[in-house]
């Protein structure tokens, strides 16, 4: 579904990824865990097309298509969609309006006509239900007056509704309290199907204790130095990434 090869992406010229390879077959949960600063985040912006970040050498193919040849918008409607990591307030944009409008963009791009209405508030209730929010935050302003933990679950309820073919979590669980998590994970995992994709961002284990992922990379200085199954973030938890450092410096 999604393959990345020798990905160098800089900033402001400085150099964030330096030859990243990253390949994520339909059906998995993938987890990419480091330090500070490794380009975790950077990784998954590049993928969505946000701003910023220019890419000197590398390719990205979702699906077998280029997605440097596609524009942001064409990317969401292909079954791209970024959580982010603080989710912006769009004031004077209400939430239900916003899926609605995001929905029907996906199902044009499919060659299908708009949902109706009873359909579409039918599903939006029960997404809410689902991520435990009042009905009435669909009538508030996108992300306007929520709190983190709101705001987070929003983040999900959107993809619940667009139900994106590879969805990229940048550190979701940030702010979260235990309660918060559960909910959240459960969401996550309740799209977990054999012709979609996870890419979970996450600095912390505990997220990885309710979406179990099939691999786990760790990435250091712009690249992946180290990859496993689930035991790896374990094993990261209890002994930090000092090690990991040092094996990938030798």
């Amino acid at each position: 579904m999604l393959e990345v090869k020798d990905l160098h992406v800089t900033v402001e010229d400085k150099a964030i990824l330096n030859g990243l390879n990253l390949t994520i077959n339909a059906g998995e949960v993938h987890a990419i865990m480091g330090p500070n600063g490794a380009g975790k985040s950077t990784l998954s912006a590049v993928i969505a097309g946000k701003d910023g970040y220019e890419v000197t050498q590398g390719t990205i193919l979702f699906e077998g298509q280029d997605i440097f040849e596609m524009e942001i918008e064409e990317r969401a409607r292909a079954g791209l969609l970024l959580g982010f990591q603080y989710p912006i307030e769009i004031p004077g944009v209400k939430n239900i309006y916003l899926l609605k409008a995001a929905l029907n963009a996906q199902r044009a791009a499919r060659g299908e006509g708009e949902i109706p209405a009873p359909e579409f508030m039918k599903l939006v209730r029960e997404k809410s239900a689902e991520m435990k929010m009042d009905p009435s935050f669909l009538q508030r302003a996108v992300n306007e007056g929520f709190s983190g933990g709101e705001k987070k679950r929003n983040e999900i309820l959107q993809m619940l509704v667009l139900q994106p073919k590879l969805a990229m979590l940048d550190e979701i669980d940030s702010g979260l309290d235990i309660d918060a998590m559960k909910v959240v994970a459960s969401g996550v995992n309740s799209l977990r199907s054999a012709d979609r994709a996870i890419l979970l961002v996450t600095h912390y284990q505990r997220l990885l204790n309710h979406i179990e992922p099939d691999r786990v990379h760790v990435l250091v200085d712009g690249r992946i130095v180290k990859s496993g199954d689930k035991e790896l973030a374990l094993e990261l938890e209890a002994r930090g990434y000092d090690w990991v450092l040092e094996e990938s410096a030798a």
